[in-house]
Parts: C-alpha cells; structure tokens; sequence
C-alpha cells in the first residue's frame, strides 16, 4: 500500500494512493497499521490535495551509511579527505528535528545566515512497533514502510558548528521533506538484493538538470541493521524515522564541491527547485524560497570563573 496524509476541502486525512488517486480512509484512521481490506471513501485526484509529510515522527536518526558520501562531504565541510576509520565500526547517526517536517511539494526556506545551502537525497525507514535490543532479523518485523527523505542542510553553518565537535545542529535544523507518500515494506521487498539491500534507483536533479543518481543497495548497512542498532539499550517506537544518510554520486552538492575544489555545481538560490525520485517510492520536488534573516546573538562572553566560596 501507499498510503498519503493530505489536506483536501479544509481537512486533514489519510488515503490510500491509487494511481492518479486518493481513496480516504475512515476519519481518525493514521498512516501506521492500516488493514488491507479497509474501507475508503470517494477517489479523489492528486493534484487537488496538499501532501503532507506521510507520518509526524516521534523521533528522527539520519545515518551516514554511503561510504562514498562520506569521501566526498568530509573534504568539502572538514578540508581532509578519507574515510574515518571509526565510521566503519558501526552506522552512526544524529538526532534530527521532528518538528520540521515538510510536504512533497511545499517550499523550503533557506535558513538564517545560510549561504551554503544543499539537498540530500536519502530513503527513511518509518517504525511500525516498538522494540528494544532488537537483532536484525527481529528488526526488519518492526519497519511498517519507507519514504523519501531530503535532509536539507546549511553548509557553511554545519561546517562552522561542528569545529565545537558537536552537531550537526543548526546547520540542518529547518526543514526535512518526507513523502510523497509512506510505501508499506511488503511492496518493496521484490526489490531485496541476495545480500539483503533493497536494489532502488535513486535520482535528483536541480531546475531539471541531474545532479545525482545511485543506487540504495550501495548502503553499507542495510536498514535492519540501523533499526536494531537504533534499539541497542533504548526503544524504538511506532513513527520513529531513520534516515538511510545520503547517497553517493552526487546525492548532495557538498560530495561535489569536496571532490572538485570549488562550490560546482553552485548552492541552492530562491527559486530553484530540487526534484528526487526514488524507485518503488515516487518523487518529491520542492521550490527553495527566501528564509528569514538571523536574529542578532552575542558572542559568548569571557567570564572571570569565580567558584563558591
């Protein structure tokens, strides 16, 4: 199934996408758990609904999993190439925003101060049922379906934070785009590879040019793996979302500038839009817009560290 949350006549609901199509669901149905025979209202098309980010997650981990990604973004945000040696022990990843949550279509601002800004093109596993200390053979039982995720990032200010050794914060803290819509898993395992990795095709491309295109299956960890590490020692619950990190070949312009020297192609400007399609998925294309200029902050200030007496 594929299932939709959109707006339609001033409401907001859930839908079963069928071709050029959404069938509601029943009013308060959600887009986790729903039955295969479940009822649905009168079709209405897709292009007279607003989409929205499939789930509202309860947590977001984006995980760096594309060792050729890494290469590239480490040289263009750190100014040293390679691989870390650590990045190979297990799937890293950072807790993202689940409160900046953007629909397929809806415009993105750039971020205040930002004058680096970047796409990344990225599948999320969405949670289906809680879990804690689940191995990966349990874990693939706990992801309900997939969806697109662009983790749009403030280059410069990424780069700038993470001197501090913490981070990303800012630099990737004002919008993500989930959808267009959540696949439910069983649709997309005729796509698994023999080692487990499902083989989709991964495209984006800026103003209709290309920028990048890759496969899913060149993750180095398959999502169960991220899943049953995400549980170690903790839980994972229904409306979690885990970022697959961002694809190589040219998944995100910051892996070119690293690879070639220069910022080549340029960072996003208002008015350009960035389209990602994702095989067995769908596509989402988003128009970046003029963000809001940064509120004025002090720098920190020397203090003469007295202690109690």
């Amino acid at each position: 199934m594929k299932i939709a949350t959109y707006t339609h006549d001033g409401r907001t609901r859930c839908g079963l996408v069928d071709g050029d199509t959404i069938r509601p669901l029943p009013d308060g149905a959600g887009p986790l758990h729903v039955p295969e025979d479940v009822p649905t209202g009168e079709p209405v098309l897709l292009a007279q609904v607003r989409l929205l980010p499939p789930v509202q997650p309860s947590s977001v981990r984006d995980y760096v999993t594309f060792e050729e990604h890494v290469e590239g973004v480490r040289k263009s945000v750190e100014g040293r190439g390679g691989v870390p040696d650590a990045w190979y022990d297990a799937p890293t990843f950072y807790f993202g925003n689940p409160h900046a949550m953007i629909g397929a279509h809806d415009d993105v601002p750039i971020p205040p101060g930002c004058h680096a800004f970047d796409f990344e093109l990225e599948v999320a596993a969405v949670i289906g049922k809680e879990g804690a200390d689940l191995t990966p053979e349990q874990a693939r039982h706990h992801i309900y379906g997939y969806t697109i995720f662009n983790d749009w990032s403030a280059r410069d200010l990424q780069s700038r934070e993470m001197q501090v050794g913490l981070g990303p914060c800012k630099g990737k803290d004002t919008a993500t785009t989930l959808g267009p819509w959540l696949v439910t898993a069983d649709e997309l395992e005729p796509y698994r590879d023999t080692d487990g990795f499902l083989n989709l095709g991964l495209t984006v491309s800026v103003n209709g040019t290309e920028i990048g295109r890759d496969l899913l299956s060149n993750m180095s960890w398959p999502f169960e793996e991220l899943v049953a590490y995400a549980s170690r020692g903790t839980w994972v619950r229904p409306g979690d979302v885990l970022g697959s990190g961002t694809c190589g070949n040219g998944g995100c312009l910051a892996e070119l500038w690293g690879l070639c020297g220069k910022q080549d192609p340029p960072p996003l400007q208002p008015g350009d839009t960035v389209e990602i399609t994702v095989e067995g998925i769908g596509t989402v294309r988003n128009t970046v817009v003029a963000g809001a200029d940064p509120v004025p902050l002090p720098k920190a200030r020397p203090r003469p560290r007295h202690r109690p007496a």
